[in-house]
């Protein structure tokens, strides 16, 4: 019964630097949506890497590979939806990344790529897991669905009751 006991009291001293760290790396992301959210660029510099890289299927044509090419990224977000917020619904840490589900939403008063400002609300879920090395989001991973996105704002017609179920 010691051996357990003096084992789950070493677990317990090896494991809490590491949820420490979590908690910290959970912050640094909390802190970078909502400087985004607050529009604040300039706080990125202390929560995102020079040499971010974003991976995303649903922008596959936008490449980013440093701060300064994120930052244009947000700004073209910006300029598509200009009340957009992020508003995180669920977050968690495993050592360096961390992951989390949240909601994008907004209107859209600017072009959107090839999609002219429509002036209609959007309420996008989306995934993002993210990378943390030496306090800073150095990867990201995001995706969400486009079709629904697109269906929201007027630029597709969504499928109907017939059409989907074929």
């Amino acid at each position: 019964m010691y051996r357990l006991i003096l084992g789950l009291a070493v677990i317990g001293v090896l494991a809490a630097p590491c949820l420490a760290g979590e908690a910290e790396n959970i912050q640094i992301v909390t802190s970078m949506a909502e400087a985004i959210n607050d529009r604040n660029l300039n706080a990125l510099d202390d929560l995102v890497a020079q040499d971010v890289v974003r991976h995303s299927a649903a922008t596959a044509d936008v490449i980013v590979t440093n701060l300064e090419e994120f930052r244009a990224f947000l700004e073209t977000d910006f300029s598509a939806v200009p009340d957009s917020v992020q508003t995180i619904d669920l977050i968690f840490a495993n050592n360096e990344y961390v992951a989390m589900k949240a909601t994008y939403s907004g209107t859209q008063d600017g072009p959107m790529g090839p999609f002219p400002a429509s002036g209609k609300k959007l309420e996008l879920p989306f995934i993002g897991i993210l990378r943390i090395e030496d306090g800073k989001v150095a990867e990201i991973w995001v995706e969400w669905d486009n079709l629904y996105a697109l269906a929201q704002l007027g630029h597709l017609e969504p499928p109907t009751e017939n059409q989907a179920t074929k």
